[in-house]
């Protein structure tokens, strides 16, 4: 079982399978598995942004509770 942090609290501005358009800051990607596993995993389909992201405690913390409010603080911090 995966964390899931990481396709559930950014923005992903990138079209992908299952979600053309991107997804926001909040919304579950429609490519995690129920147990939080990235479908896109290895597919040339997967946004470039999920191939670059690097799960370290710095950023995702202990917990997925953890990993959703930093990296949804990452994201409000960093958003134009």
């Amino acid at each position: 079982m995966g964390c899931g942090a990481c396709c559930i609290a950014p923005s992903i501005h990138a079209p992908m399978p299952n979600m053309p358009q991107g997804k926001k800051a909040g919304e579950r990607c429609l490519n995690l598995s129920d147990d939080n596993l990235c479908q896109l995993f290895g597919l040339p389909e997967r946004p470039g942004f999920c191939g670059v992201f690097q799960a370290e405690e710095s950023v995702c913390g202990s917990s997925q509770v953890e990993a959703i409010q930093l990296i949804g603080w990452l994201e409000s911090a960093t958003a134009v």
